[in-house]
């Protein structure tokens, strides 16, 4: 089974472009970098500092051979340059965690 990372992000509210340009440059090479990316998610409603990305690893030791990819992948490098660049990123958590709830009952439509 897989663990999932969720990322919580504090961004600057004023910045919320940025931070989805963001998002948008790691879809563009997270997958290739061995995660399953479920998506990055930026603020809607309620809070408007309070953003995530969610993505599946096998391990942790796979996470570490994906950070190490990432680390050298051409746009990953180019994406870390602009986060620093614009300073819309307050604070970055991660927490690791497994599916507790599988398998789950199918959904009934009312």
């Amino acid at each position: 089974m897989s663990i999932t990372c969720f990322i919580r992000y504090e961004i600057d509210p004023t910045k919320r472009d940025e931070f989805e340009q963001y998002a948008r440059n790691w879809g563009k090479c997270i997958p290739s970098c061995g995660a399953d990316l479920v998506g990055y998610f930026s603020p809607h409603e309620g809070s408007s500092t309070t953003a995530y990305g969610v993505y599946h690893v096998d391990s942790l030791a796979h996470y570490e051979a994906y950070r190490a990819k990432l680390n050298e992948h051409p746009v990953g490098k180019e994406n870390y340059a602009f986060a620093q660049k614009e300073r819309f990123l307050l604070r970055e958590d991660r927490i690791f965690l497994r599916l507790a709830s599988a398998p789950h009952a199918p959904m009934v439509k009312t």
